[in-house]
């Protein structure tokens, strides 16, 4: 269920009520007897990026199956030169 947020047009207390979506809203403030307005917020959860809806309705049998890649930076970036092996410490000779 839901959780909405009530102000009080009179003394400004706000107070939050768990309620069904076919509840009639609040309409009375329990501190002063003023009239509530329901306060509206930034939605909780949202769900960005491309592909979202691809991936999670597909069956099992294409999971398997990489996305392709479009981003082409990893391609066209120089690879870096490789350091130079250190050479073999010198090993002292064996005593007789």
């Amino acid at each position: 269920m839901p959780t909405y947020e009530y102000e009080c047009t009179v003394c400004a207390e706000r107070s939050e009520a768990v309620q069904r979506f076919t509840d009639d809203p609040l309409t009375v403030c329990t501190s002063c007897g003023g009239a509530l307005r329901k306060v509206f917020s930034a939605v909780g959860v949202v769900f960005k990026g491309s592909g979202f809806y691809k991936t999670d309705s597909r069956g099992a049998s294409s999971a398997s199956t990489p996305p392709s890649s479009t981003s082409t930076s990893a391609e066209s970036a120089p690879t870096p030169a490789a350091a130079p092996a250190a050479a073999p410490a010198a090993t002292p000779p064996a005593a007789n």
